[in-house]
């Protein structure tokens, strides 16, 4: 799925594709664009975090402690960097902080949080809080956790227990440090959103022979004058009064209802160059006091006059026909509501990957436990998934090989089981792939449409018993698929299930089918009988392209997910009730 505020120069059907196909009906591509348009491509809420404790140290000889949370995020490389301190609680074992640290949620990253409890000597009262050495007071205890074990709490609320640093290695007396509670809750801006209709009148024309094509570019301007833009409308054609499909703004992603907004009107040319006709700069405040007032605004255009720049006004006007704001369902406010993501995997056993027992093989086990490929992406994508399944029993199958005195397999039970798939928590799949390496022989060829079908059984059971469950399937491969159509087949019917497929392929293989089977670039996929996908499910990422890079392979993998499940959600008018 691209994003609302992908290159505008992509054509006029990267403008307006939204536009065409809600004219045929195709409320799906409404939903994804209504998503687009609330800036939910790589998910990101803002997170308050509130603080509380039980049964704290009095470290005091007169009085009761005096405490105060000092927060830390822990980043992969193991360095720990202090975000926030809360203010000082007197004479309290039992404190509840006023204080809230405001944190941003990013799905597809592990989130690893310290919290560190002080008791403030009294001499340091007066003491700003930023200025406190925090060498200088005394420890009341530490925990720590993941952010996504705090959001995935139905009451959003995580209980820790207080360890003192040199009694981290015995927990016998853990107990007596006493409990912090962390509560998390998602600030009502991550839900905020305003439904505008925006028109304009008197447009001049761009083009010689015919009117123009308008359509209306919005972009927030940040510190340092840039303009970033978070939403465009489609092209209307041969219009100088055009009035634009409604565009949905996310209050978070522009900043506040007063952040300064950039409006552009375009000419739309094929050329990728497209005219300004002209601009108006006003905030979300500005365009509801305009649909109030029923006033329009004038459009200027910035004009070269000697050696200056000017802003020349316009007749043309822009107009607020519609400005309503609504509160909207959030992947968070789902997962509060007790919906978890089922991890499930599914790995390429097919003869391309080489001999296992052979260092150059993408199977090869290393003895110094350096992780392969295969290894790596059952890792990194289940560290972040696992905490959203509360049993952590993953269904794992493997294809493209001959089971011990069978025939070859396009779907077999990765822990060797004719009864069950499922193996116990990531670990459990790490064995079960071992163990199958050394109990199966590889062959081929690269077939999916088995185990897609075999996880849509599973997703599809789950949907006939009511569970709040929606499914995840990461398959790995190193081959091009020789079941293309088959598929597709599969990933049409898939595509109207709680499920969603990541591909990641690993080694130098020609990797453009896959592509094909990821429609990012608008493209849904048709099957044999020629239905049509009703959503984007597949996200494919090219392990090589990832490898050592800024973006992460599990970033650009699970970026997209929580579009996908919430697309899902919207097109079957499933609530997240409690």
């Amino acid at each position: 799925m691209g994003n609302c505020c992908s290159d505008v120069g992509g054509g006029m059907a990267a403008v307006s594709g939204a536009a065409s196909s809600a004219a045929t009906g195709n409320q799906n591509d409404a939903v994804d664009m209504y998503l687009r348009s609330h800036g939910i491509h790589g998910l990101f809420s803002q997170i308050e975090l509130s603080f509380s404790a039980t049964s704290l140290r009095d470290r005091d000889v007169f009085s009761k402690s005096d405490p105060m949370v000092v927060v830390y995020i822990k980043e992969r490389d193991g360095a720990i960097n202090e975000v926030f301190r809360t203010e000082v609680v007197l004479n309290s074992l039992t404190p509840t902080w006023i204080a809230k640290y405001t944190i941003t949620y990013h799905f597809e990253v592990v989130q690893n949080l310290l919290f560190k409890v002080f008791d403030v000597d009294t001499q340091y009262h007066n003491v700003e809080m930023k200025m406190l050495k925090l060498e200088e007071q005394q420890s009341l205890g530490e925990a720590c956790c993941i952010l996504s074990e705090i959001v995935t709490k139905p009451n959003r609320s995580l209980t820790l227990d207080l360890i003192r640093r040199e009694e981290s290695v015995s927990s016998t007396h853990s107990q007596h440090c006493g409990k912090l509670t962390v509560h998390a809750e998602e600030c009502f801006s991550s839900k905020s959103t305003a439904d505008i209709i925006l028109r304009c009148i008197d447009l001049e024309s761009k083009d010689l022979f015919s009117k123009s094509d308008p359509f209306l570019v919005i972009s927030k301007l940040v510190e340092s004058g840039i303009s970033i833009p978070v939403c465009k409308t489609e092209v209307l054609k041969n219009d100088h009064n055009p009035t634009w499909k409604p565009v949905f703004l996310n209050i978070q992603q522009v900043g506040s209802k007063d952040s300064p907004l950039v409006i552009e009107c375009f000419n739309f040319n094929s050329n990728g160059k497209h005219d300004l006709i002209g601009k108006v700069q006003k905030s979300l405040a500005d365009l509801e006091k305009l649909h109030l007032g029923r006033e329009g605004e004038n459009l200027y255009l910035p004009t070269l006059v000697g050696h200056n720049y000017e802003n020349k006004i316009l007749n043309s006007k822009l107009l607020v026909d519609k400005f309503s704001e609504t509160a909207q369902n959030t992947f968070l406010d789902y997962l509060a509501g007790g919906f978890e993501l089922n991890f499930m995997v599914a790995i390429d056993f097919t003869a391309s990957n080489g001999n296992p027992r052979l260092p150059d093989s993408l199977h090869y086990i290393d003895p110094s436990g350096r992780l392969n490929a295969y290894q790596k992406a059952i890792y990194e994508v289940g560290e972040v998934l696992q905490f959203y399944d509360a049993d952590k029993r993953y269904p794992a199958w493997g294809f493209g090989a001959r089971p011990i005195d069978g025939p070859v397999s396009h779907c077999f039970n990765l822990n060797g089981s004719s009864n069950y798939c499922e193996v116990q928590g990531i670990q459990g799949i790490m064995m079960a792939y071992t163990s199958a390496l050394f109990n199966v022989s590889l062959a081929g060829p690269t077939l999916f449409g088995h185990v897609i079908n075999r996880a849509s059984v599973v997703a599809c059971d789950s949907l006939s018993t009511g569970a709040k469950k929606y499914f995840v399937l990461l398959i790995i491969t190193d081959g091009v698929i020789t079941d293309l159509q088959e598929t597709k087949d599969a990933l049409v019917k898939a595509s109207d299930l709680p499920l969603s497929i990541l591909i990641v392929g690993v080694g130098g293989a020609d990797f453009k089918e896959m592509e094909i089977l990821d429609a990012d670039k608008g493209e849904r996929l048709e099957s044999t009988t020629g239905c049509i996908a009703s959503r984007d499910i597949v996200q494919f990422v090219p392990f090589r392209d990832v490898q050592g890079g800024e973006i992460s392979m599990v970033g650009a993998l699970l970026a997209e997910l929580p579009t996908q499940f919430l697309t899902y959600m919207r097109r079957r008018d499933i609530k997240p009730s409690t």
